[in-house]
């Protein structure tokens, strides 16, 4: 497992799949390391895929000073990564939280950035706001599942304002396109890929300035190929729209019966969204 250190002397890990141009990926979470990618559907076959363990996930150290893994902080994380690999431009696919990062790395180094790709990205970095209620709006396209009624008591719950594990875990379905045993597996593993005591220092007060970032990358001439899940109820489709719209130069795609994982849903059909775009 190959490793660097980030400018505070953390060693940071990443893993290696594929052959071909890199393509570096941030997962999601926050704070969760690679492992839940996988091989992106078969994304190697295309690119050589660069899946970076976020400090104090997977095989990167846990770093002397919790405040830095704000996700703001984080940005020295993957410039300290591009400087490692020896590129003067980084193609970059972040996966839900990790698109905050994704873009406020695009945010600050506009010209190390050649394609962008954000997969069901979270939108706190560019301050889309998501309700309770547009949530279970979209919660309704699932009614005719076997595991509606329970799933949909457990949302109901959240937005009440309860929050438990066990809420959390009833509401899992809504973030795939199949409820079937693979989901199932992928979703009993995320939690073993989670830093939980990371996550509130990640998304501290001062890691998000919406009004800088959309600015930003309302300038950035990167091209921009954004994903969303039909189903998806973390990155609902209109979100995904309404983020790519602030880009200057940038698609948004939405795939069909898909969740929040749209290369565990269908790994074809996302390879013929994405592998084109990366080309």
């Amino acid at each position: 497992m190959p490793t660097f250190s980030a400018p505070d002397g953390t060693l940071l890990a990443y893993h290696e799949r594929g052959d071909g141009a890199p393509l570096v990926c941030l997962p999601g979470g926050p704070m969760q390391d690679c492992g839940y990618l996988g091989d992106l559907g078969g994304l190697p076959a295309y690119r050589r895929l660069i899946l970076l363990d976020p400090r104090g996930t997977g095989g990167s150290a846990v770093p002397a000073d919790p405040a830095s893994y704000r996700c703001d902080r984080q940005v020295d994380d993957v410039e300290a990564l591009r400087v490692h690999l020896g590129l003067d431009r980084i193609d970059l696919l972040g996966h839900s939280a990790g698109g905050n990062l994704a873009v406020r790395y695009l945010e600050r180094h506009p010209d190390r950035v050649g394609r962008l790709v954000l997969v069901t990205p979270s939108p706190r970095a560019v301050g889309i706001e998501i309700t309770g209620a547009a949530r279970t709006a979209a919660a309704q396209l699932r009614r005719d599942e076997a595991w509606y009624p329970d799933a949909s008591a457990a949302l109901a719950a959240l937005a009440a304002g309860e929050d438990s594990a066990e809420l959390w875990q009833r509401v899992q379905p809504f973030f795939y396109g199949r409820w079937d045993a693979a989901a199932r597996a992928h979703s009993g593993s995320i939690e073993r890929h989670r830093n939980d005591e990371a996550i509130p220092f990640c998304v501290a007060d001062g890691a998000f300035d919406p009004p800088a970032t959309r600015a930003a990358i309302g300038t950035a001439g990167a091209p921009v190929l954004l994903v969303a899940g039909e189903f998806d109820l973390n990155t609902m489709p209109w979100v995904v729209a309404e983020y790519a719209a602030l880009f200057r130069n940038a698609e948004h795609v939405v795939q069909p019966g898909a969740g929040h994982y749209p290369w565990l849903d269908d790994p074809d059909r996302f390879l013929a969204i994405v592998a084109p775009f990366l080309a």
